[in-house]
């Protein structure tokens, strides 16, 4: 599917006077996918027939992303929480799988918080995690957003072009698996639709964020029912091997799918092994161990 035809698509809806573009499609178990930084829904675009083939899934562009509204303005993780509640409310969605990717991994903790308070106005039947930040202390952020989040980023930001994206994506996924000059354009359109790439650093408080609120998103993964996956490149080099180490040294009875070779963005180099993961953790009952995609896709093939 290419981009226009992922826009055409989907929907627009009107939360607190702020425009959310979604998209739902396919019948079963809820299934609700949140994307990461600085991309967009559009991220599970090789995933999305194999999965509307087995779930009702449900995605949407966050504030400040893709074709959503975008503004001058820090977003709070815990707005986008509130974006997505209102979501799931409209859709009158009780309850859902939950599969996240970095940025949405955050928000995805901070659901969950709100599930272990009692106070989510959905029900969590699972938790899948892909590469992200869960823990602020092994985030390796990249040199240019460091800049842009210090002092320096409002006037960094207007040097931000195709280039830098296509200059930094190549370096976060891995090395047998480089992002298309096709996976790059649609990055970059998602990027500047509505002049997103001015902000891209008043978005990156997340960051900020995640050092605040640490105890309350870590203590969700560590206190809490609900069944949880990480699958996760481990060549990434902002959340993959060495947050994996800290995953599995912090988080009781981890439940692990290792990708060697792949980086940051899963979900795009290694589709199949993501959906293998994904399919398997939720039709096997949630079960805890380790896995390597290689025995995931040949169990998925049999």
């Amino acid at each position: 599917m290419q981009l226009t035809q992922w826009r055409d698509s989907g929907t627009f809806l009107s939360i607190d006077g702020q425009q959310i573009f979604y998209k739902t499609e396919g019948s079963g178990p809820t299934l609700l996918l949140i994307h990461g930084y600085p991309t967009a829904s559009f991220d599970w675009v090789k995933m999305w027939p194999a999965l509307t083939s087995r779930f009702r899934c449900v995605t949407l562009d966050m504030l400040g992303f893709g074709f959503s509204s975008k503004a001058p303005k820090k977003y709070q993780i815990k707005e986008q929480a509130a974006v997505i509640n209102a979501l799931m409310a409209h859709l009158s969605i009780a309850s859902a799988h939950v599969l996240s990717h970095d940025y949405g991994d955050t928000v995805a903790q901070e659901l969950l918080a709100q599930h272990n308070e009692n106070a989510l106005p959905f029900h969590i039947e699972s938790l899948h995690l892909l590469n992200g930040g869960l823990f602020p202390e092994t985030h390796l952020a990249l040199p240019i957003q460091k800049l842009l989040l210090s002092p320096l980023g409002n006037l960094l930001i207007h040097f931000l072009n195709k280039n830098a994206i296509r200059k930094n994506m190549h370096s976060i996924f891995g090395p047998n698996t480089p992002p298309t000059n096709q996976e790059i354009d649609d990055f970059w359109a998602l990027i500047s639709e509505n002049n997103g790439h001015k902000y891209m650093h008043l978005l990156l408080d997340y960051m900020k964020q995640r050092r605040k609120y640490r105890e309350r998103w870590v203590g969700a993964l560590q206190n809490t029912t609900v069944p949880i996956r990480l699958t996760a490149g481990m060549a990434d080099p902002i959340s993959g091997a060495h947050m994996v180490a800290r995953y599995k040294a912090l988080i009781p009875n981890a439940n692990v799918v290792e990708l060697e070779n792949i980086g940051h963005y899963p979900q795009i180099e290694s589709a199949t092994a993501v959906l293998a993961s994904v399919e398997a953790f939720i039709s096997d009952g949630f079960d805890d161990d380790t896995f390597s995609a290689d025995a995931l896709i040949d169990e998925s093939l049999n």
